[in-house]
């Protein structure tokens, strides 16, 4: 299940179709939004994303992890619009047999979601505002 959504992600719902009796280990990354970045206040972010490609992307991130840690289930969603401090960004649950692989599995999930999918993130603060390059 793949989700790009303007609603508050449901987690229970995104662990739930990830959960797989096959499976030994359910491991879950919520990516929340914070209240300070470099010293500064933020007041909200912004999320914008060009949805058919990043659900392609993160299809081939998927299938790559699949090959490497054998899921046994997977889950993600992604909110955009407006969102404020407190509030869930990201969650993505994956299932494989052993706890090992899933910690692995959901790490490179992140960490390669961050670099390759086509999802931006525009910081507000006090006294003004900027574009984060997530992507290197």
């Amino acid at each position: 299940m793949i989700e790009i959504t303007d609603k508050p992600i449901d987690v229970q719902k995104i662990i739930d179709a990830a959960s797989s009796h096959q499976g030994g280990a359910v491991n879950v990354f919520i990516g929340t939004v914070r209240n300070q970045t470099a010293a500064k206040k933020v007041t909200k972010l912004e999320y914008e994303a060009y949805e058919p490609m990043a659900i392609a992307e993160i299809n081939k991130i998927i299938q790559q992890v699949d090959k490497q840690w054998k899921l046994t289930g997977w889950a993600i969603s992604h909110r955009v619009g407006t969102l404020y401090p407190g509030d869930v960004a990201v969650a993505i649950a994956l299932s494989t047999a052993h706890r090992k692989e899933s910690f692995e599995a959901c790490q490179f999930v992140i960490d390669t979601l961050k670099q390759t999918v086509p999802i931006w993130k525009k910081e507000f603060f006090e006294d003004g505002d900027t574009w984060v390059s997530a992507h290197p």
